[in-house]
């Protein structure tokens, strides 16, 4: 039975799972790499020396060796890659070339497309034989109409890069693939967590997405501010400097800056009325943002809840539900309560369910079925 390992590098972890049948087999993460790294694999966790990311995946095939999952048994290893521009539109194989276009990407992806050439460099000089595809988060919204992803700036801005690219599209097209039934004509999706954003699913395909040039645009978010006037971006470079600015938009706004908190269950448990504004704050613009992407469908069939917040968090679910009541969705507040996949009731024109995020499992499907093709 094939089996894939994916590595999924952030700026300081190694998230791995091991997939054999399209089921996962195996999965386990180095976090704090650089500083006080831990391992946490088969239920326990322990400090480990992980001074960068070599030595992480280094200490996840080690891992994983002890575990019964030699190296010599991965037919191939898949990584997540956030940005993959303009061209880089589909999975594929790591090439030379693939690796300068993700390069490329950097300035795009400053903060998450160095921490995944890591990965795919620190496995490449460990285990130099073995095949390594790549997921793009963009990828999947390569397929909006040029009106939705172009700024309505000079063509010479253009260039340099800047337009709405999209993200967390591993997330929605693993959504398509485990929506009950058919895929609804008309699908939102709702990726929710500390990273939260909307997406318009126009027969199978991405037509629309509240994150823009960064993961910044959008829904109000954990650390980040989402949607916020560019002159009022300016001002803050102003005042802040650049790097200030960049810093209080993205790691410093949001729940954080509107609650002094950025975990939804922190601000749900802390009964004051700060952390109830914060929380109105996410499913209000949730809810409108909601109506953009209806309106760039021409109306709606479903909805589908997804992340740590959209799959666990029964009153935001709730919140964000009352708040669509207009489209005709009507949901079962005890199937909600349950977290029961199902949410609407009988009488409702809109189907909404609650989907697991299964990104790791699209990624290994994707590098499995490039590798059924010969790739």
């Amino acid at each position: 039975m094939r089996k894939i390992l994916v590595i999924n590098a952030g700026s300081s972890s190694v998230k791995f799972a091991v997939f054999a049948g399209g089921a996962q087999v195996a999965s386990g993460a180095v976090s704090e790499v650089g500083g006080a790294a831990q391992l946490k694999f088969g239920g326990v966790a322990r400090a480990v020396d992980a001074p960068d990311h070599r030595a992480a995946v280094a200490l996840c095939l080690a891992a994983l060796a002890e575990a019964g999952f030699a190296v010599a048994g991965f037919a191939a290893a898949a990584h997540r890659v956030v940005h993959g521009g303009r061209d880089l539109v589909a999975a594929c194989r790591v090439t030379p070339a693939v690796m300068a276009a993700i390069e490329g990407c950097v300035p795009l992806a400053p903060q998450h497309n160095p921490a995944n050439l890591a990965g795919l460099r620190a496995l490449a000089a460990l285990v130099p034989a073995l095949p390594q595809y790549v997921s793009f988060d963009t990828a999947f919204h390569a397929t909006q109409p040029e009106v939705a992803a172009r700024y309505a700036v000079p063509g010479a801005v253009e260039a340099l890069g800047i337009r709405r690219y999209g993200f967390h599209g591993i997330s929605y097209a693993s959504m398509v693939r485990a929506v009950p039934g058919q895929v609804p004509r008309r699908l939102l999706g709702l990726h929710l967590g500390n990273g939260a954003s909307l997406c318009a699913i126009l027969n199978g395909q991405s037509v629309g997405h509240t994150m823009g040039y960064s993961p910044l645009e959008g829904l109000t978010m954990g650390t980040r501010a989402g949607m916020i006037d560019g002159n009022a971006v300016l001002k803050l470079a102003q005042v802040y400097g650049i790097e200030g600015a960049g810093r209080i938009l993205n790691l410093e706004s949001g729940l954080l800056g509107l609650a002094g908190a950025s975990d939804m269950r922190v601000l749900a448990q802390a009964g004051t009325a700060q952390a109830q504004f914060a929380r109105d704050h996410f499913a209000y613009w949730a809810v409108r943002h909601a109506g953009s992407m209806i309106a760039a469908m021409g109306g709606i069939d479903a909805l589908a809840f997804t992340g740590g917040i959209g799959e666990n968090d029964v009153q935001m679910r709730g919140a964000i539900m009352d708040g669509l009541a207009f489209t005709g969705l009507r949901f079962d507040a005890q199937a909600n309560a349950a977290g029961a996949e199902n949410l609407h009731d009988i009488k409702s024109l809109v189907r909404a369910w609650v989907i697991p995020a299964a990104e790791e499992a699209w990624i290994a499907h994707e590098a499995g079925q490039l590798m059924d093709k010969g790739a």
